[in-house]
């Protein structure tokens, strides 16, 4: 079985967290970098899989979340894949961005405590006591919760497996992608805290059979921007807006 973890693209959220606030957290669109950084990403898995021996090859099988970002992602992957070598292609809401409750769309800390002071105190005294994985913010989800909904997907996903020669792909977000990589490899706890996000379109790959168990790999790292190209491609790829560069 291989299965392709892929982590959305470049979004202007990346850019300027105002932008959750303009769009709303699903609708954020990729940056025409972030378009970029995925097509990249599909010819990595493209390259990679051109080493896979055909015999008993089946085709790929790509579930993406829901969100605009994630969405135009996938199309990315699809442009840069042989169309032979896809097969189904699903949304799952399960893999959504984590909720982050009364503080979605606020990312400063500052502002989270300014605007629901009390509530910020009690996220700040439940990460302190339960720890950063347990902790939910205000009418949102902790990490644990988002690792629980990602094993429901799993426990999906394993039931729709084949033979185990299966190539899967999934496009999500930093925190499912990570809880995903948590589930199936069995990683304790302390793993997700150490770990951090995978970047914009970097493609983790997890290899191997139930037999002789699986191994993690970074199969491919997205390019970061140069120093001359710092202020290129920032516009949303799809729609004409533009944000403005942070400061």
């Amino acid at each position: 079985m291989r299965i392709f973890l892929v982590r959305h693209g470049e979004s202007l959220g990346n850019l300027n967290e105002q932008a959750y606030g303009q769009f709303g957290d699903h609708n954020v669109p990729l940056t025409l970098w972030g378009h970029r950084q995925a097509l990249a990403a599909g010819r990595a898995i493209a390259l990679h899989l051109e080493g896979v021996p055909r015999a008993g090859f089946q085709k790929l099988r790509i579930w993406y979340s829901p969100f605009l970002r994630t969405r135009q992602s996938k199309d990315a992957l699809l442009e840069a894949l042989p169309a032979e070598s896809v097969g189904n292609i699903s949304e799952d809401y399960l893999l959504r961005e984590q909720d982050f409750g009364l503080f979605t769309e606020i990312y400063d800390r500052a502002e989270q405590r300014q605007k629901f002071p009390d509530e910020f105190d009690k996220w700040a005294r439940l990460r302190s006591n339960s720890g950063k994985f347990y902790a939910r913010p205000p009418d949102g989800e902790s990490r644990a919760d988002v690792a629980q909904r990602v094993r429901l997907f799993l426990q999906s996903l394993m039931h729709d497996a084949g033979n185990g020669n299966d190539n899967i792909i999934i496009v999500g977000h930093g925190v499912t992608n990570r809880a995903f990589e948590m589930n199936f490899l069995q990683h304790p706890v302390e793993w997700f805290e150490r770990s951090d996000n995978p970047g914009n379109s970097d493609v983790t790959l997890i290899e191997g059979t139930h037999a002789h168990g699986y191994t993690s790999t970074l199969l491919h790292q997205a390019a970061d921007r140069s120093a001359a190209e710092a202020n290129t491609l920032r516009e949303a790829y799809g729609a004409a807006v533009t944000m403005a560069p942070k400061r």
